[in-house]
């Protein structure tokens, strides 16, 4: 039992929200495997931790953001939800949307997590993505050039005001697309 209670207080005392296997086997240092899935079926029978979705383990509140880019590894929030926030998309949608190696709409706690598929070789250059804690975030610019290259030019923004051309310029070069460069050069009235 003493196992569990080194399981549960690392949960808790963690500024994590949401762990899967891997992550709770470096955090609690557990070397077996069947031990501590023992330990986290016990505690989500004791409603001590929740388990939204298999293989994924979480504290009775969690970060939805920390949970989107958790599901599918690697994934960052990307697109409509980032566009949204930053204002250059009024249209609201509460889905939180994410770049990964997958598509898939996932639906955790009345919460739909939309992901959508790019090239991997995009993932090489992690410009343009923030992380803060376990939260990787594009950045407006990066989440603008994405929404372009997913859509091959068939979106609407709103607002464009809000992005900066600067930025944009400096990232546009990752997505090695010519025809997305004249895309966005016409988008952002660039030279």
């Amino acid at each position: 039992m003493s196992s569990q209670k080194n399981v549960l207080e690392a949960i808790l005392n963690s500024s994590r929200t949401v762990f899967n296997i891997q992550s709770l086997r470096m955090l609690t240092e557990c070397g077996n495997s069947q031990k501590l899935t023992q330990s986290l079926h016990y505690y989500v029978k004791e409603n001590k931790i929740l388990n939204p979705r298999r293989g994924i383990y979480t504290k009775s509140t969690y970060d939805e953001q920390e949970m989107a880019c958790c599901i599918f590894r690697p994934a960052y929030i990307s697109l409509e939800y980032v566009l949204q926030r930053a204002g250059v998309v009024f249209q609201y949608d509460d889905a939180i949307t994410c770049v990964s190696y997958l598509n898939r709409i996932v639906d955790i706690d009345d919460k739909t997590y939309q992901f959508r598929i790019i090239n991997p070789e995009l993932w090489i250059g992690m410009e343009g993505i923030v992380q803060h804690d376990n939260i990787l975030i594009a950045t407006p610019e990066r989440a603008f050039l994405d929404m372009v290259y997913l859509s091959a030019g068939n979106c609407y923004f709103d607002n464009l005001h809000p992005l900066n051309k600067t930025k944009v310029k400096q990232l546009l070069p990752l997505y090695q697309s010519k025809v997305m460069t004249e895309r966005t050069n016409e988008l952002l009235n660039l030279k």
